[in-house]
């Protein structure tokens, strides 16, 4: 095992199918989803369909992205014997710097916000992520080196973001990465906010979520530069992630992934998996939780962190071991390589 491994304690999530992380794993679970129309149209006239978090006011904006963080970060503390929250350093994964349609001074407003909500003032040590749906990547990293480095017990990793933003659609159906009436080949806008607590690997006999490596990756050939695609870049991600976890594909059980729709993704996801499987396999299941809650962006990460613990905890993953990959719309990639340690023997 690696020495950079973290145990994840407790989740707390919201989404268009739940407003906690059991009630949002449940509907994922069974496949439900939450799609309907929005208060947007696309070109055509038509409605856009979406994934809306339905809160009890019709907050929009900052203000609704801080109500959803603040309720997933205190649903993750709620059973935790942890330290308060002004002690424990939050890392933020945000939607990427040059996101359309991403709210002007987002990493400062969202962090104001929230500490009002909680009516508390985070950690110094607080960061931000600001990668887009690779945010978890890099984020796993960064709580890996306050707690094995700086000797912090606790971190929180929170993702937030919303698609249902009017700029945002408008530059996604233009670039035709948008599920419209006209545009087939896109995915479905949504929104939510993750959080987990991570810390140093428990005892064997205990039970839990472990995460044993990360990587990182550059994708020179995207969806809109014309290039050749041989998933270079995420291949990267998950031969870091393998490596660092000291294990290979063919010990993963089940991947978990970011797909939204959109053939390139897949065809990305499929590209990774020939170039890396040494050993033909009859079944290599691959979970995408965006069919239930849309396209949620920076926060799709912590969501896939959130339903592995859940699933792993109530005995419905289909194996032990598992492969997480992201991969943003710009060329940045990230994996994460994760074991279930059901308690007396660690599975790795």
């Amino acid at each position: 095992m690696s020495n950079r491994a973290l145990a994840i304690l407790s989740s707390g999530m919201v989404s268009s199918v739940g407003l906690t992380a059991p009630a949002s794993c449940a509907a994922i679970r069974c496949g439900i989803d939450n799609i309907q129309e929005t208060d947007f149209k696309d070109e055509a006239g038509e409605w856009i369909m979406g994934s809306e978090v339905p809160l009890e006011k019709p907050w929009r904006g900052i203000k609704k992205l801080s109500k959803m963080l603040s309720s997933a970060v205190l649903e993750c503390l709620a059973d935790q014997p942890a330290p308060p929250l002004d002690q424990i350093p939050v890392i933020f994964c945000l939607a990427e710097k040059d996101r359309p349609g991403r709210f002007t001074d987002l990493e400062n407003r969202i962090i104001q916000e929230t500490q009002e909500e909680l009516r508390v003032r985070f950690h110094p040590d607080s960061s931000v992520s600001a990668f887009g749906r690779t945010s978890m990547g890099m984020a796993f990293q960064q709580a890996a080196e306050l707690i094995h480095a700086k000797g912090i017990a606790r971190v929180i990793i929170a993702g937030v973001d919303s698609l249902l933003v009017g700029a945002t659609l408008r530059e996604y159906e233009k670039l035709d990465r948008l599920l419209t009436s006209q545009h087939s080949n896109g995915f479905i806008p949504g929104e939510s906010a993750a959080a987990v607590v991570v810390g140093p690997v428990p005892r064997d006999d205990e039970p839990g979520l472990l995460c044993l490596g990360a990587g990182m990756g550059m994708e020179e050939a995207g969806e809109q530069s014309g290039r050749p695609l041989r998933a270079d870049g995420l291949v990267q991600a998950i031969k870091t992630a393998l490596a660092e976890a000291d294990c290979t594909l063919n010990a993963i059980d089940f991947r978990i992934a970011d797909l939204s729709g959109g053939q390139y993704s897949f065809k990305e996801a499929g590209l990774a998996m020939t170039r890396l499987l040494k050993e033909r396999r009859e079944h290599f299941d691959i979970w995408h939780p965006a069919d239930c809650i849309g396209e949620v962006g920076a926060a799709i990460g912590v969501a896939i962190v959130v339903l592995l613990l859940e699933a792993c905890s109530k005995g419905y993953a289909p194996g032990k071991k598992m492969l997480c990959h992201l991969a943003n719309e710009d060329e940045h990639r990230a994996a994460l390589v994760l074991s279930y340690q059901s308690g007396g023997s660690y599975h790795g």
